[in-house]
């Protein structure tokens, strides 16, 4: 979608407006000479002083507009073509200027770069993460088809036919599944409302959906955090989810409160993470449970959430199982 069309009319450059002010400037003086010439009836020729004042007033106008010129007009023109070559050219063309001029378009331009360099990451973001979800579901969709086939042309015992229905069930929860993340990442991608919650609120509730976890935290370190609890409850919860899928039986909380922030470990005593692995676990569909129906999503879907919210989360050693830090600010 393009952005909002300005109306097509004549306007002003930015040079223009610069050597017009300048050019009135130099008029000022040259028209207090020729007044006070024209009051004067003992001579109609300017004197030396009064022509060497014009000639100053002449330099100093043509040493202020090369300034102006080289620190405003052309800066800004050269990032008006960055610009433009940004949105034909993608990443390659997001590439310094030669010259900013001045501290503030220096700053516009740095902004303007980070803006430009956020989007191409998106962009690549969505180019991938469609090829992936093409994919994904691509394979269950093709399982149900063959399946569905076979129940209705071939021959077969009832063990056989309630065997293709039972993979025909699991290829459709596998679907539904995978349209569960897709709304939680969506969700993730939108503005958040505020809200906050705590420690404790969050051990709760993992508690009462995953009774088959013995959550434990420490309930005299309970700062609050900025997350709701509805973004809290699919934050951790996908943590938890993954210690439960991966053997866990015991999830620890610990949290430390440092200057406008407070950094939460979520650990687990589940057979941790290999080597192998502990690069890709935040990669989306990465998963070592696929066999079993799982997306790979819940990580990237956590880490976007978070994100969303000015926090992060980062996967850290630990003695045993695996460990998480989260960092989110303090209300």
């Amino acid at each position: 979608m393009s952005g909002p069309r300005i109306i097509p009319k004549w306007r002003p450059s930015l040079g223009q407006i610069v050597f017009s002010v300048l050019l009135t400037v130099l008029a000022l003086p040259a028209s207090v000479v020729i007044w006070f010439r024209a009051l004067d009836n003992t001579s109609s020729r300017m004197g030396p002083i009064e022509l060497g004042a014009l000639l100053v007033a002449l330099a100093l106008t043509i040493g202020i507009a090369f300034v102006l010129t080289r620190t405003i007009t052309l800066p800004i023109a050269a990032l008006v073509v960055r610009a433009r070559e940004i949105g034909t050219g993608g990443r390659a063309a997001i590439q310094p200027l030669d010259n900013y001029g001045t501290s503030e378009i220096a700053t516009l331009a740095q902004a303007f770069f980070d803006l430009a360099a956020r989007l191409v990451d998106r962009s690549d973001y969505v180019q991938s993460f469609a090829a992936h979800v093409s994919h994904e579901l691509k394979s269950p969709l093709t399982a149900i088809r063959g399946a569905a086939e076979l129940l209705r042309d071939a021959e077969m015992t009832a063990e056989e036919r309630r065997r293709f229905l039972d993979h025909i069930v699991a290829d459709a929860d596998r679907l539904d599944g995978l349209l569960v993340r897709l709304r939680e990442l969506a969700r993730a991608e939108l503005p958040m409302s505020g809200g906050h919650t705590s420690l404790g609120d969050i051990a709760a509730d993992l508690a009462a959906r995953f009774p088959e976890l013995a959550v434990d935290f420490d309930a005299e370190i309970n700062p609050a955090i900025a997350l709701s609890p509805e973004v809290a409850a699919i934050v951790f919860g996908h943590l938890a989810d993954n210690s439960v899928q991966h053997g866990a039986t015991r999830l620890t909380l610990s949290a430390a409160a440092s200057a406008g922030a407070v950094s939460i470990i979520v650990a687990d005593n589940g057979p941790g993470i290999s080597p192998g692995n502990r690069a890709l676990v935040f990669q989306p569909f990465f998963s070592t449970r696929r066999a079993e129906g799982g997306t790979g999503m819940g990580l990237d879907i956590a880490r976007a959430m978070l994100e969303a919210h000015g926090a992060s989360i980062a996967l850290v050693d630990s003695d045993g199982g695996a460990a998480f830090e989260i960092v989110v600010p303090v209300t």
